[in-house]
């Protein structure tokens, strides 16, 4: 692995939103737009963490092979941030979804409640750099109790965020990875072609190439194609962006 200094990461700000369930990660993620929305303000001291369950290795072996494969048990995540916000949607999201408002305006706190589902994605910013997770679909709930312990520090409602499968997805969340942080803005044809400016980072799936301008900007030829951030291929057939190798 060579040396990258562009890949490290000290975080300067962040933010967390939410979005309907299934909505794609945004084009731009320096400039997130309807319909995804800030969740408020948040710890300085207590930023995000990952915490895990399974995940455990069983030795499988034969009678010539006592070590011959391992195997894992199904692991499940969490990501943890405090909220510190405690307006009603911020209560919402920490006391369930179902939680009602009563009359007088408060929020009711539910004898079942039901985690916030929708998708979510967390951004963080190095500079002119940044890293996100990304899940198209999660369950947000309260991730620890509530404790008021003193008067000098802002009080914060302990979130959890757990990651679901979203319809044939084979993966619950993405991480973005670190190196350069520039929005592509161009595509050139090639087999596989690129993006522009240098350095750019493929855009996620096919609908975020939408605001992508194509080179050339007639039909692309036979296999041409640039390779998106999910794996997938598209070229441009000389009026919009279509799946797969020209």
């Amino acid at each position: 692995m060579p040396i990258n200094d562009d890949a490290t990461l000290v975080i300067g700000s962040g933010n967390y939103l939410t979005a309907p369930t299934g909505t794609d990660i945004p084009a731009d993620l320096l400039v997130p737009i309807t319909p995804w929305a800030n969740v408020g303000h948040t710890s300085l001291e207590d930023i995000f963490g990952i915490t895990s369950e399974g995940g455990e290795a069983t030795v499988i072996g034969t009678l010539q092979n006592k070590s011959l494969r391992t195997k894992y048990s199904a692991r499940t995540e969490t990501m943890t941030f405090t909220l510190q916000q405690f307006d009603t949607p911020g209560l919402k999201l920490y006391y369930g979804a179902n939680a009602p408002i009563l009359p007088d305006g408060s929020v009711g706190v539910p004898t079942e409640p039901e985690p916030t589902v929708s998708a979510f994605l967390a951004i963080f910013l190095d500079g002119a750099n940044y890293f996100a997770f990304y899940a198209p679909k999660a369950e947000i709930y309260r991730a620890d109790d509530l404790a008021l312990s003193d008067t000098e520090s802002l009080a914060g409602l302990p979130l959890g965020v757990k990651p679901l499968a979203y319809g044939n997805n084979n993966w619950t969340y993405a991480v973005t990875p670190l190196g350069g942080g520039v929005v592509a803005t161009g595509a050139v044809a090639g087999t596989p072609g690129s993006f522009t400016p240098s350095g750019a980072t493929a855009p996620a799936n096919l609908s975020a190439l939408s605001s992508v301008i194509a080179t050339p900007t007639s039909a692309w030829t036979t296999g041409q194609r640039v390779v998106l951030g999910d794996a997938s291929t598209a070229h441009w057939s000389g009026s919009a962006w279509v799946s797969g190798s020209a």
